[in-house]
């Protein structure tokens, strides 16, 4: 764990602090439109510059984290919980059971998830809530093919053995003995997963499937300043050099936690 790992972790506290005490810092309003400060460039009462409708780059930015910060957290939290679940499930029970859920995977995993959101998208609209329950739900195969296969890694183990043999029942051992070990790989790809989703919600913002305008996502900054992508760069430069940084620095730590819980697990 060099410097650069806690220049990231630095930068990743910087990123949820701004987005949790947003609404108490000396910011312009997000929303407001200032007819008498289009497009001005970066100075000093405009740290990043103003868009096309006179709002302060800077604000939008900031406030612009929590719902990229939120997409990004809850959908592997739900899909990477349910995984788990699903996959020590399938792992440890086998038989008709593990087959109902090998089906549900390859059914979600085969099944085009655009499609399914345009689907959905068309009937309810463009609905934060809706879209973090759609990955969610949609988008835990693969934590369960993960889970199940540490599930059969783990529950030939002397532990789990020497469990069953005093008579503990199966929930006990799905929850105490094995849960904690099946989880770990888990949390390693979890912030893989969260930077994942940031760059997911940017693409959705390009397509419109995201949270629409005013609300700011960095991925509709980036998205409406390509209009004018070398007259104004400061318009999309400043979201997509926050969505850059957080993304390295969530990529940069999940492999050092990855190798960490890899060095751990070929250990025991």
């Amino acid at each position: 764990m060099g410097w650069f790992f806690w220049i990231c972790v630095g930068w990743l506290v910087l990123v949820v602090a701004s987005a949790v005490i947003a609404d108490w810092l000396p910011l312009f309003d997000p929303l407001e439109t200032d007819f008498l400060s289009i497009s001005l460039a970066p100075n000093g009462q405009f740290w990043f510059g103003t868009d096309a409708l006179g709002r302060d780059i800077f604000s939008r930015v900031l406030y612009g984290t929590r719902v990229s910060l939120i997409i990004g957290v809850a959908v592997p939290v739900i899909a990477l919980s349910i995984g788990l679940l699903l996959g020590l499930t399938a792992g440890y029970f086998r038989g008709w059971i593990e087959q109902i859920i090998l089906f549900y995977v390859n059914v979600t995993m085969a099944f085009p998830g655009l499609v399914l959101l345009l689907v959905v998208l068309s009937v309810v609209g463009a609905d934060l809530l809706v879209l973090i329950l759609l990955f969610g739900i949609y988008g835990n195969g693969g934590a369960i093919r993960i889970a199940r296969a540490n599930t059969l890694n783990f529950a030939t183990r002397e532990f789990v053995l020497a469990a069953e043999a005093l008579g503990a029942t199966k929930w006990r051992i799905i929850f105490i003995e094995l849960m904690p070990n099946v989880a770990l790989p888990l949390i390693s790809i979890s912030l893989l997963a969260v930077s994942g989703m940031i760059v997911f919600e940017g693409a959705l913002s390009f397509l419109g499937l995201s949270i629409p305008p005013p609300a700011p996502t960095w991925g509709n900054m980036i998205a409406q300043g390509l209009s004018d992508l070398t007259t104004f760069p400061w318009v999309w430069g400043f979201p997509a050099a926050a969505l850059f940084l957080t993304v390295l620095a969530l990529n940069f730590i999940g492999d050092v936690v990855r190798q960490v819980i890899d060095g751990r697990d070929s250990a025991l």
